[in-house]
């Protein structure tokens, strides 16, 4: 099954990472936390969760993790000033990886300035950048873009959002 990183600082959507984390793990997949540092709790911006970080940035390598996983809030902001962060975005890019972004999630893939030509959603607030950017919107609940990108718009759209998301790694097929 797939290695998945994600990642998460404080202040992201609180259910914007525990609904795909329970899609993600009910559907076999392993799902690893990654923040600027690790060792350290970070807490969703309603404070309805707390999230255990597994790894910081530096001590992680994008070749070991088969899809990225970017929830939104603020925390995809706040991320985005680190060079190593959007480095790993990049990566994933560049390596056609799986990445699945929702909300404010695609403000990393801006940074990481791999959206050009593009078909994505998000939230509404950062439609303009995402089109700065170079990037195609649709203004639906989900959008794939390429069998490799997937992203959604608000926690309304959580449904498709991890419907996409398990279907894209089950026909990824990956083995144990």
């Amino acid at each position: 099954m797939a290695k998945i990183a994600t990642l998460i600082t404080d202040l992201f959507e609180d259910v914007e990472f525990t609904s795909p984390k329970e899609a993600l793990e009910a559907a076999g997949h392993t799902v690893v936390t990654i923040d600027k540092v690790g060792n350290k709790t970070v807490r969703g911006k309603k404070g309805e969760a707390k999230v255990d970080i597994d790894y910081g940035i530096e001590d992680v390598d994008p070749d070991d993790f088969d899809a990225l996983f970017i929830p939104g809030g603020f925390s995809p902001d706040l991320l985005r000033d680190d060079d190593r962060v959007v480095a790993f975005v990049k990566s994933f890019m560049k390596a056609n990886k799986l990445v699945f972004a929702i909300c404010h999630g695609p403000q990393l893939l801006i940074s990481a300035r791999e959206l050009e030509g593009r078909d994505v959603t998000g939230y509404k607030s950062i439609r303009v950048d995402l089109e700065n950017a170079g990037a195609k919107f649709h203004d639906e609940p989900v959008v794939v873009c390429g069998n490799q990108l997937v992203t959604s718009r608000t926690p309304d759209d959580l449904p498709e959002f991890n419907r996409e998301i398990v279907n894209l790694l089950k026909e990824k097929e990956f083995q144990k």
